[in-house]
């Protein structure tokens, strides 16, 4: 099923030169790992520590596109300079479970999204990836099917930030968001389980 993961590689064709100059002043994919989540997890800290606050809600939008563009450098890194490594893997998968909840359970603080519904949508988001790693061990390789692979939770997060903090989202809509992106990451985690029994990356 595609998702915007599809993108991918223009997204990749930009960035390129900067990567290249990067590897060439010594920085590794693992520092770029690393920041990213540090990225991540001192906005969830930050809006965290001010709950409720619209204004700072739309730092997700922000870091989650500059999180984004750090997660393709990383993997450039990785693959097209010689820096891959079975530590970098595994602080890839962590990082970036860990940024996700990071930029996600803060909707817990608006009362308008219900906090079952924002938690259950973290929960949903980390099966899905979890899905999407086992299918290495399948014999499929590393998954991205969708419908809500992780380019696409970020985009879908990142407008429900940005309507919040403008004081767009209609109220009415607002208690089933979460709960409707918690589902489409079930489905993902289903699609990429019934992809890895089947033999199939599709």
């Amino acid at each position: 099923m595609p998702t915007l993961y599809a993108l991918k590689p223009a997204f990749q064709d930009r960035l390129r030169p900067l990567v290249s100059r990067l590897a060439a002043m010594g920085v590794t994919a693992n520092f770029i790992t690393l920041l990213a989540a540090t990225l991540s997890i001192a906005a969830g800290v930050a809006i965290a520590a001010a709950p409720g606050s619209r204004l700072l809600v739309l730092l997700i939008p922000l870091v989650l596109f500059v999180r984004m563009a750090l997660n393709a450098m990383d993997g450039m890194l990785a693959r097209e300079h010689g820096q891959a490594s079975t530590l970098g893997m595994y602080l890839n998968e962590i990082c970036d479970v860990v940024s996700d909840l990071a930029l996600i359970l803060p909707f817990a603080a608006f009362a308008q999204f219900g906090q079952w519904g924002v938690v259950t949508f973290g929960i949903a988001a980390m099966l899905a990836e979890f899905a999407g790693v086992l299918g290495i061990p399948a014999g499929i390789g590393r998954n991205y099917a969708g419908p809500f692979g992780k380019s696409d939770r970020a985009l879908g997060l990142g407008v429900v930030a940005a309507l919040c903090a403008l004081g767009l989202w209609p109220a009415a809509l607002a208690p089933f968001v979460f709960p409707a992106m918690a589902t489409l990451s079930l489905l993902t985690a289903i699609n990429r389980i019934r992809a890895g029994l089947t033999g199939s990356s599709g």
